[in-house]
């Protein structure tokens, strides 16, 4: 039987980032399997309203953040730290600038009602925050809320600071009103507080396997060792130092591409790398697996936590090129030697590619 659902995001096509992905994936799969799908997002008007013919559903517009996050590319060297500080306080203490996705979600949330199934994809929380503000089970919005999480909220562990004690208060108050919580793998549980454990359902990121084909026998050795990294970087979690260091100082020749804005984490590596590094800038999704196809290996770096998993591991996987996986509190050296020499008997092994298909993704959460 067909459902109605509604599915409220900040991260929607044509966006590069997993929860633009998440979102955009569900939308066109359950469209495709013939559910009446309304999304509530930032709606522009060039891209989505050709969207919304192709894929055959509805968008409301959610509007876009009034307030924006402090510019810092401007002013003098103490105008610039003045402004970091500032910048890294109102996020602390007020969640800001995404503070204010709850109060457009719950405004917005008045004009939606009698659907099946409302999906709230987050980050940021607040997304989460916003439904449940408008959450009223004697004026249903949906029979059904599933609250979405790339990453926990309270419970992260990949910032430098810890969230401010008085959210771990919005955080519990939305958990008991969601009917359910979606994680993308099992060790996410664990960043969310224990009372709504039983509430938890693993359901990993999901993509349409069958859009982009690579051939696996179309690749062609690169005449030096070619590989790549895509993703944002973060110190002592997702961290290329150690890696960097260990292959300038093997004098080999290699080239090693960053598609990335993370540049302050590399930067310092470029000049002495003399062309061996390359940071280039993020580009689509699907182009960014056909380059990535070309590469002789791609290079992960593992969470040094265990409630966070890269999703750029699915696009990994659609490459069809072996995974140099690095853990960021150590290096395999003899492992990395055996890339650069073409060996990759110690490549990151997928388990149960099956389980990110999107029809089966969009079947677990139908299921609820």
């Amino acid at each position: 039987m067909n459902k109605k659902i509604l599915i409220v995001s900040a991260s929607f096509y044509p966006m590069n980032s997993p929860r633009s992905f998440r979102t955009t994936e569900l939308v066109k799969e359950f469209s495709r399997q013939g559910h009446e799908v309304t999304v509530l997002i930032s709606k522009d008007t060039t891209n989505h309203p050709k969207f919304e013919k192709e894929h055959n559903v509805k968008i409301n517009n959610l509007g876009s953040l009034k307030y924006k996050r402090i510019n810092l590319n401007s002013g003098s060297r103490i105008a610039k730290l003045i402004k970091r500080l500032l910048r890294r306080s109102l996020d602390l203490f007020f969640h800001y600038p995404n503070i204010e996705w709850m109060f457009k979600v719950k405004r917005r949330l008045r004009n939606e009602k009698n659907y099946d199934l409302l999906i709230s994809v987050a980050a940021p929380h607040a997304i989460h925050w916003g439904v449940a503000w408008a959450w009223n089970k004697k004026k249903s919005i949906a029979n059904i809320w599933v609250a979405d999480c790339g990453d926990p909220f309270m419970g992260t562990t990949t910032d430098t600071f810890k969230k401010m004690f008085y959210f771990k208060y919005i955080e519990k108050w939305w958990c008991r009103k969601a009917d359910f919580i979606s994680v993308p793998f099992s060790g996410a549980i664990d960043g969310y507080y224990k009372q709504f454990h039983q509430k938890i359902k693993v359901i990993p990121q999901g993509f349409n396997f069958e859009e982009l084909v690579i051939n696996k026998e179309a690749y062609v050795p690169n005449k030096i060792p070619t590989f790549a990294y895509a993703g944002g970087l973060i110190p002592g979690v997702r961290d290329p130092k150690k890696l960097i260091e260990y292959l300038l100082d093997q004098k080999k020749e290699f080239k090693f591409i960053f598609y990335t804005n993370s540049i302050p984490m590399i930067s310092s590596f470029l000049k002495k790398a003399k062309g061996k590094i390359e940071v280039r800038d993020y580009i689509p999704r699907n182009d960014l697996i056909l380059e990535l196809s070309k590469m002789d290996f791609v290079v992960n770096f593992a969470n040094a936590v265990a409630t966070q998993l890269p999703s750029k591991l699915i696009d990994y996987y659609l490459t069809k090129r072996p995974v140099l996986s690095i853990e960021s509190y150590s290096l395999d050296k003899e492992v990395i030697k055996e890339f650069l020499e073409g060996n990759y008997t110690n490549k990151y092994k997928f388990h149960d590619s099956e389980q990110y298909r999107i029809e089966n993704v969009c079947q677990q959460f139908l299921t609820l």
